[in-house]
């Protein structure tokens, strides 16, 4: 027999379930546990007891062990992991113990106290809300760390997901602006593919890449006879991205004479092909980068500022991978991993040399060399252990870090204070790395906070500049 007890309408009520054979000195516990504000159900028939388990989510379940060791069982192992109170009659210290080591919540022994009861179930509901919050906390963190195919831990990166997140599904015109490698055609795709234009093309343009005579009939199109070698009329990219996202890559490179129908484009949404007396028109959403910076090209002459200011509705600059030590070595994982599964490779891991080395350099080439570095000591290693010569990585790559070495400038003395000189530079070398974030130190020296401050306070290091509250 079970009876449940409806409770007022309002914000989700936890669910309990009291578990006990004994109806009568239930039915006291039953009326006290109601008036906490919980929806309640009461089993008293232990045949029933494991379809009422199974059968719907629990927050809280109070049982007997004795009645039924299989409910508890059950109990403990259940998908969604209710907090588990015991009311034992004839238990011992040893089996309480025995309970709280499986996963019980807490153990009351019978006749067990209303009170005691409810203070525990308090607490347990207490508890099991705080779980559920960290859970939607790291849900929301692991969130905030990937956008699309993009994942980051460092804290500016964070706020161009926010900022993508904000505005992706708007017509606003977005300025990416970057060093070269550094994911800006990945980023307007997260742009395009968290918008409601998604279904619609993706359509990229490198200008740079395309001739000046040429880049116009790549943009607009043209008809038959425009031109030498226009032997047909042809659509340009605006016609293929209509409805969709256009990308225009490396835009300083536009002439002045194609910026002004760039401009008209964007402001009317109307052009004409080359050759064509015929006016177009079209819905496009227009995506510029470049690894210049326009409002340099702007004071230059070389870029229109009309133009200028009509792109960066909206402006995003992707930090260089040697400003995000955090993210290193993340995506140096990440490729190792995806590298690894598509060259049945996937026992691969680096080893220690590789490491310090991946986090050394300074990456000039910025995530797309890393990416192929990483591709290529997959493909060449030999052993079961990505060393660090297999990256491809010369020590004397322009831009690198300068390994710190150790200099005896005096007789050797003892060990403990000859290793202080080479500690402090490697601490003080991990601070620049991390920009003086001392959360981020500690984790990549593998030291706690506390350890970490002691150590930067024996060195003289506690003025160092940090970019967190420590």
């Amino acid at each position: 027999m079970s009876k449940k007890v409806n409770m007022p309408a309002g914000a989700r009520q936890p669910r309990v379930l009291l578990a006990d054979p004994q109806e009568h000195p239930s039915s006291a516990l039953a009326e006290a546990l109601v008036e906490t504000g919980v929806e309640l159900v009461v089993g008293t028939d232990p045949t029933g007891y494991e379809e009422l388990l199974v059968g719907e989510p629990w927050d809280v379940v109070l049982c007997d062990p004795g009645s039924s060791p299989e409910l508890l069982q059950r109990a403990l192992d259940h998908n969604a992991s209710p907090a588990v109170i015991l009311l034992d009659a004839f238990g011992t210290i040893d089996d309480a113990v025995a309970a709280m080591r499986r996963g019980a919540f807490d153990y009351i022994p019978k006749p067990a106290p209303v009170d005691q009861v409810i203070v525990s179930l308090r607490r347990a509901l207490e508890q099991r809300s705080l779980r559920e919050e960290n859970r939607e906390l790291r849900a929301d963190l692991e969130r905030r760390f990937e956008l699309s195919n993009l994942i980051s831990r460092d804290q500016r990166m964070q706020r161009v997901f926010s900022t993508i997140e904000s505005i992706a599904d708007t017509r606003a015109n977005v300025l990416i602006e970057g060093e070269s490698g550094t994911g800006k055609t990945m980023l307007a795709r997260a742009i395009h593919l968290n918008s409601s234009r998604a279904p619609e093309p993706f359509v990229v343009v490198n200008c740079g890449a395309v001739p000046e005579s040429l880049l116009e009939s790549e943009l607009f199109g043209h008809v038959k006879g425009a031109f030498t070698g226009a032997v047909r009329d042809r659509n340009g990219k605006f016609d293929a991205a209509d409805r969709g996202t256009l990308f225009l890559d490396e835009i300083a490179t536009a002439s002045l004479e194609l910026q002004i129908k760039l401009l008209r484009v964007i402001e009317s949404r109307q052009f004409e092909r080359v050759g064509d007396t015929a006016t177009r028109e079209v819905d496009v959403r227009v995506i510029c980068a470049g690894n210049r910076k326009l409002v340099d090209e702007v004071a230059e002459g070389r870029f229109r500022e009309d133009l200028y200011y009509r792109l960066k509705v909206v402006a995003i600059e992707i930090p260089p991978l040697r400003e995000r030590p955090m993210d290193t070595e993340l995506l140096a994982k990440t490729f190792l991993q995806r590298f690894g599964e598509e060259h049945q490779r996937e026992s691969l891991t680096f080893s220690d040399e590789a490491r310090t080395r991946i986090l050394e350099y300074r990456w000039p080439g910025n995530v797309r060399e890393l990416e192929n570095s990483i591709e290529r000591a997959v493909l060449l290693g030999k052993g079961e252990q990505i060393e660090a010569e297999d990256l491809g990585l010369e020590q004397s790559e322009p831009g690198s870090r300068t390994p710190t070495k150790l200099h005896l400038t005096a007789e050797p003395g003892p060990l403990k204070k000859a290793l202080e000189e080479p500690e402090r530079s490697i601490i003080l070398r991990t601070l620049e790395l991390t920009r003086g974030n001392r959360t981020d130190t500690a984790r990549m020296l593998e030291i706690n906070r506390t350890t970490l401050f002691n150590k930067m306070r024996k060195y003289d290091l506690l003025d160092f500049p940090s970019r967190s509250a420590s």
